[in-house]
């Protein structure tokens, strides 16, 4: 087990978390839980969906992650024609001292931060290309494996209510995104504040709010956050909660989930609540750290049926009926005598 955080590093570190958001929050007005979860993925590691109506900000969000952290952003814009080797790059035949070889030219994929807009326009074959890279953090072209930037993120836009020409994202990579996150309007008196203070909406310019050597302190703190065994049994408990077949599933899991969430959520949940645990300037995860990220981190990874569908019940419905009915503890607590 490593060792656990003292007083004066997890301070520093969360002065850099806490700025991070500060930072995304001056950038993104009005989307205040939006923020402080597209932190605590970032603080993680993991990979963010993001679905939501056009001109919400989600680009914007997004480069200024990358301009806060002071890290390289590349932009891809998913459309039905792309090509594999349009994102991860490929080889080019080049000449030099009269000789020919191929030479592998990097594609848009190798950045820190990486904008997958419109992910689900691209077809399924170009889909595939960015499961490797999300998972493995390289990409193998030719046989011959090319590591990504560290660190590396892809956070993916998509429109939920436009599916015209679009090619749904299957489950397999969905699973390696952390987190889905909805992004919904804001109200008249953020719109008049976007109105009155920012000329045709720009946001200010990011200033990166920590060095490179800070952000390896800012990430190693977050992995050295304790995880207590028992909110790992809860975490455990939760996902198994998720699957139909489990006795401990609530009914309305049974009734109309078909297949629950993968161990890569239980990993995900673990992770995400140490990140969260640290923004809030804690050395170890609580229970209450896993109910602020399991939602986000399960409602994408549960496959529901045609029933589910038709009543109006999504994956996200389901992980919040599991958090609603799993007890923190393994077994209930016996009850206080008068």
């Amino acid at each position: 087990m490593a060792d656990l955080l003292q007083d004066s590093e997890l301070k520093a570190a969360q002065e850099t978390a806490l700025a991070l958001q500060a930072g995304l929050n001056t950038r993104l007005l009005g989307q205040a839980e939006l923020v402080k979860m597209v932190t605590v993925a970032c603080l993680a590691r993991g990979h963010v969906l993001l679905e939501g109506l056009p001109g919400l900000g989600k680009t914007e969000l997004v480069k200024g992650v990358a301009g806060l952290m002071g890290l390289s952003f590349r932009r891809v814009q998913f459309t039905p024609d792309l090509l594999p080797g349009d994102v991860t790059g490929g080889p080019v035949l080049e000449e030099e001292d009269g000789k020919r070889r191929f030479v592998f030219h990097p594609g848009p994929i190798f950045g820190n931060v990486v904008l997958a807009d419109e992910i689900n326009r691209a077809s399924p074959r170009t889909q595939s290309a960015m499961l490797e890279a999300m998972q493995e953090r390289r990409v193998t072209v030719l046989g011959e494996t090319h590591n990504l930037p560290d660190p590396f993120w892809v956070l993916a836009t998509q429109n939920p209510i436009e599916l015209e020409g679009t090619f749904p994202l299957p489950e397999a990579q969905l699973d390696r995104f952390l987190f889905k996150l909805d992004v919904r309007r804001v109200g008249a008196d953020t719109l008049t504040t976007l109105l009155t203070e920012r000329r045709r909406g720009r946001p200010p310019e990011p200033s990166p709010v920590s060095t490179a050597g800070g952000l390896d302190s800012l990430f190693q703190a977050v992995d050295r956050v304790f995880l207590p065994k028992a909110v790992a049994g809860y975490i455990a408990r939760l996902v198994n909660a998720t699957h139909p077949e489990e006795p401990s599933a609530p009914a309305k899991v049974r009734q109309y989930a078909r297949y629950g969430a993968s161990p890569r959520a239980a990993i995900g949940i673990a992770e995400s609540g140490r990140a969260h645990a640290l923004l809030h300037g804690k050395p170890n995860v609580g229970f209450d750290d896993v109910r602020a990220v399991a939602a986000h981190a399960l409602g994408h990874r549960i496959v529901v049926d045609y029933k589910a569908k038709l009543d109006g019940i999504g994956g996200k419905d389901l992980a919040l009926e599991a958090l609603a009915t799993v007890d923190e503890m393994a077994t209930p607590m016996p009850s206080e005598v008068a």
